[in-house]
């Protein structure tokens, strides 16, 4: 971990003396609030609570009641002294979606969550020190579009610890990684492990080999790995509003579609299968019926009660 923090700490102080103008300094203070709505379940207070004990600089509120009026989330951040909201809204006990926002003046971003994990369900191996800050990896392809653009500088400002945050260590010992594969962002996060290079002679299954660190008046060499900690979970971007929790809307995702609709086109394929068989029975009895034949496939075909053949036998 000293290659790591060594590294980081030069580009730090870079950073430090680049934001120093005119003798006064600039101060990253960003502080985040999370909380979700009712309604949520275990696996989601689940990782609320894992993405609390990885950011420092976050705020845990209690469940907001309502669901429609969430302009009173800005209400709620300036009482808190937050630029930054992460709400989680609950939909029929099933489904998550994720709300981002810059308060006081946006934007803000809607999200579905999916293929959600938490740390303690894989038994992840990986453990980092509470409080440390990470190092945030970005797909090139958010550079690409002006959406993506807007979703990494939201990312940058809610996950990205700044130096000598709100409970905060001075170290670097985690990175968390954000992918754009099919439209979607995959988040993962992973220990930095580094080891000696003649203990470490084979690499766990599902770690990720990084490049060996170099030498500096040190007798042996270290090599880095990465190590899952958790949680992981994949975002489909919905929509994006320009202001904080409303105001006009400047991305739509049109791909999208609601695991409702999902759910009820699921339903009516079923149901339409079954209105499809007892169409083809009725018609087939009725065919029989027609022939004057008694029996069908074994079995004795009943008859119509009010068949003349029934009435007048």
């Amino acid at each position: 971990m000293a290659a790591v923090y060594k590294a980081l700490s030069k580009t730090d102080s870079k950073k430090d003396d680049e934001t120093k103008t005119n003798g006064m300094f600039k101060e990253n203070r960003q502080r985040v609030l999370m909380l979700t709505s009712r309604g949520v379940t275990f696996r989601h207070r689940h990782l609320l609570n894992d993405l609390y004990s990885l950011m420092p600089h976050s705020r845990k509120e209690a469940k907001l009641d309502t669901k429609t009026k969430l302009y009173q989330l800005n209400e709620l951040a300036e009482l808190y002294n937050c630029n930054n909201v992460l709400f989680f809204e609950a939909r029929k006990g099933k489904d998550l979606y994720a709300w981002m926002s810059k308060p006081p003046n946006g934007p803000t971003v809607k999200m579905h969550v999916q293929n959600l994990h938490t740390m303690d369900e894989l038994h992840f191996t990986g453990n980092c020190l509470k409080g440390s800050r990470p190092i945030l990896s970005f797909d090139a392809a958010f550079d690409k579009e002006a959406h993506l653009v807007v979703l990494k500088e939201l990312f940058t400002h809610a996950f990205g610890v700044p130096k000598g945050a709100r409970k905060s260590k001075p170290f670097v010992d985690h990175v968390m990684g954000f992918t754009i594969v099919d439209g979607k962002i995959w988040i993962r996060c992973y220990q930095i492990n580094e080891t000696e290079a003649d203990k470490s002679k084979s690499i766990p299954e599902g770690d990720v080999p990084v490049e060996e660190a170099p030498k500096k008046g040190r007798s042996t060499e270290t090599s880095l790995n990465l190590i899952e900690i958790g949680p992981r979970f994949v975002l489909t971007p919905i929509v994006m509003l320009e202001s904080s929790f409303g105001g006009p809307v400047i991305y739509e995702n049109k791909e999208f579609v609601s695991p409702n609709q999902i759910r009820a086109d699921l339903r009516k394929s079923k149901a339409g299968r079954f209105n499809r068989r007892s169409e083809a029975q009725i018609e087939t009895k009725s065919k029989l019926g027609d022939m004057g034949l008694t029996t069908y496939g074994g079995r004795k075909n009943p008859k119509d009660p009010l068949d003349n053949q029934v009435l007048f036998a």
